[in-house]
């Protein structure tokens, strides 16, 4: 049986796949090193997208690739025809990127790596990508490299940041769905509590309280109250208010109940750079960003929603605080 260790490279040189002995830490060797380095943070990332089997078939891929690449980098002269990596293989990681951000939802800040585990790995690998290519850019300075072994590593590095970027998108969305999942199915302690609740004796106070409130500042107004369950209990448009409130106030009611919380708060965590960043693209966009939504609590248990549009954002709130109070 072969063994893993030779000797060969016991005096610090090693060979070449074009047979020539280098010294281990010269730049061709410092190059395809540093892309070896690469693909083992990559397989990290590989590893822990649980949840993405499409990111990990475009890993595996081009970890093929890669091997090909060290190849030609182990390599020290060639015919042209004779090296791996094409101008093809450029072109097939931009294919990807293409439609990567396509999927991506677009950032306008620097990110912060360490989202998720998954997205972190893919960040490290592409820093040691991008230490890569300098590499190679040392190395064509004294010795051959071809060009599209240069234009793949450059490619590459934008790859994984879009792939990690597109990972943690849709890891943030499972997580948000699981966490709406779980608020509206509630604990069975919860659901026997609330059988003893009248949510419509309830919403018709919280109507006629937000109406008044709403006269009182001479903006008329949609109200809306939803069950635990998100459904409609009742809604009431007064004179003149606007017809796109109706679906805003129920939508506000639903996304208070569904994520505890008021819908002003919400807002604050779906900022770029907060945890919940794109809420609003999921649910077919059913979540509401801005103020208006509060969850209806009764003995510590949440058994609906109250929805007001109709007004500025500080009018609905105002109304619906009123509506509360008197609750």
């Amino acid at each position: 049986m072969m063994k893993v260790y030779t000797k060969t490279g016991d005096e610090g040189q090693t060979s070449l796949l074009s047979k020539q002995r280098v010294y281990k830490d010269s730049l061709r060797v410092e190059a395809y090193g540093t892309v070896d380095e690469a693909t083992s943070a990559m397989g990290l990332g590989k590893s822990l997208s649980h949840h993405s089997p499409w990111a990990v078939n475009m890993l595996d891929s081009v970890q093929k690739e890669l091997i090909a690449l060290n190849a030609d980098l182990a390599t020290e002269s060639l015919e042209v025809a004779d090296y791996r990596i094409t101008e093809a293989h450029v072109a097939g990681l931009e294919s990807m990127i293409d439609l990567l951000e396509q999927k991506r939802i677009p950032q306008n800040y620097f990110i912060t790596p360490g989202t998720c585990s998954a997205s972190a790995a893919l960040d490290l690998a592409r820093t040691m990508v991008r230490r890569a290519e300098r590499c190679v850019i040392r190395l064509k300075r004294e010795e051959k490299v071809t060009v599209p072994v240069s234009l793949y590593l450059n490619r590459l590095s934008d790859f994984l940041y879009v792939l990690a970027r597109c990972v943690e998108q849709e890891e943030i969305i499972l997580t948000v769905k699981s966490k709406v999942l779980a608020a509206l199915e509630g604990e069975k302690s919860q659901n026997k509590a609330e059988e003893h609740v009248s949510v419509l004796g309830k919403a018709k106070q919280l109507i006629a309280a937000a109406e008044q409130k709403a006269a009182e500042i001479g903006v008329p107004m949609v109200i809306a109250v939803v069950d635990a369950g998100g459904n409609l209990v009742a809604q009431h448009r007064m004179d003149g208010a606007l017809l796109g409130s109706i679906s805003i106030a129920l939508d506000k009611a639903y996304t208070a109940l569904a994520l505890k919380m008021s819908t002003e708060e919400v807002a604050s965590v779906v900022a770029p750079g907060q945890p919940l960043f794109g809420l609003n693209t999921s649910n077919n966009g059913r979540f509401i960003t801005f103020g208006g939504g509060f969850p209806l609590v009764d003995g510590g248990n949440v058994i609906g929603g109250l929805g007001v549009s109709g007004g500025t954002v500080e009018e609905d709130i105002t109304v619906a605080r009123a509506a509360l109070a008197a609750y």
